[in-house]
């Protein structure tokens, strides 16, 4: 159920706020030390002082949303429907009644605020790659836009706008991670399979011949399937998990008409955590996403 009673209200807002921000006790963000006592309000948030740095502070001091003089409901409301329903940042500057830019900025402040994903693979692990479109979107070009797809045949590559990204799948755990590259070789391969539990790992992958090495490695066992014969699964052996998970992520930037090279990253995290909250209910969606930023 989506929680409308946070966005209509922003002492409802501040109160889920301090709940998530303060849920192993008050501490002061500037020198750490849990010895705070309560000291008015701003607004409709509670302040402190720190009686070590005898400094104040509120629920709000050393998050993405301090400084901001849109209310906190609107902002909530914003990272709610962009990571639960994809809401293109235009769509999002008309609903709460913002400047393009400031949406755009609040909007890249919450996404960098993100922390990247820890892998720890179980195994077996699907691998595969997947090139999306991202350019130069948002900075001044030196020469004419390019045309849209692949001026040429065969996979993408970083320096012409269609970076490659890989998508692995934990069976053992469950776990989906999306992470892009500047290039589909084997050492960015090798460099994504490191963080592994097992001394030898299973992988399975395509026929894309930069997987080839790591038959040649003992420290994995490679079966795989050649999609140019035809040949998609053979019994456990297929990398089904990441194509559909690739999907997922080309839908997921497609509201957004192009991505700039240099915001793929955060964008991509952003779409991390909409799959981790995807089945929470709304209230405990939202706390999750509050969570990931703090």
């Amino acid at each position: 159920m989506i929680p409308l009673d946070v966005f209509g209200s922003e002492s409802v807002a501040a109160d889920l706020l301090q709940q998530v921000r303060w849920c192993d006790g008050v501490t002061c963000p500037r020198c750490r030390s849990d010895r705070t006592v309560r000291n008015g309000s701003y607004r409709e948030f509670q302040r402190y002082l720190c009686k070590d740095c005898d400094r104040t502070f509120n629920d709000k001091t050393g998050t993405i949303f301090a400084h901001s003089k849109v209310a906190l409901r609107r902002w909530l409301f914003s990272i709610y429907a962009f990571l639960r329903f994809n809401t293109s940042l235009r769509q999002l500057q008309c609903e709460i009644e913002v400047t393009h830019k400031t949406m755009h900025r609040r909007i890249e402040r919450f996404a960098r605020a993100l922390d990247a994903p820890s892998l720890d693979l179980v195994g077996p692990v699907e691998i595969d790659e997947v090139y999306v479109s991202a350019g130069k979107k948002g900075r001044k070009r030196d020469q004419e836009s390019r045309s849209r797809g692949l001026s040429t045949r065969g996979r993408g590559s970083y320096n012409g706008d269609k970076p490659p990204v890989f998508i692995l799948a934990d069976r053992g755990t469950g776990q989906r991670y999306v992470i892009p590259a500047k290039a589909a070789d084997e050492s960015t391969i090798r460099l994504l399979l490191a963080d592994r539990q097992e001394e030898s790992l299973t992988v399975y992958t395509d026929g894309f011949r930069a997987y080839e090495p790591l038959e040649e490695d003992d420290a994995f066992t490679r079966e795989y399937v050649v999609h140019g014969d035809g040949e998609y699964a053979d019994e456990e052996v297929h990398v089904n998990t990441c194509e559909s998970h690739a999907s997922l992520t080309r839908r997921w930037l497609s509201p957004h008409r192009g991505i700039s090279k240099d915001k793929l990253t955060q964008y991509l995290r952003a779409f991390q955590l909409r799959r981790e909250l995807y089945r929470k209910p709304g209230r405990d969606a939202l706390k999750h996403a509050i969570r990931a930023t703090l």
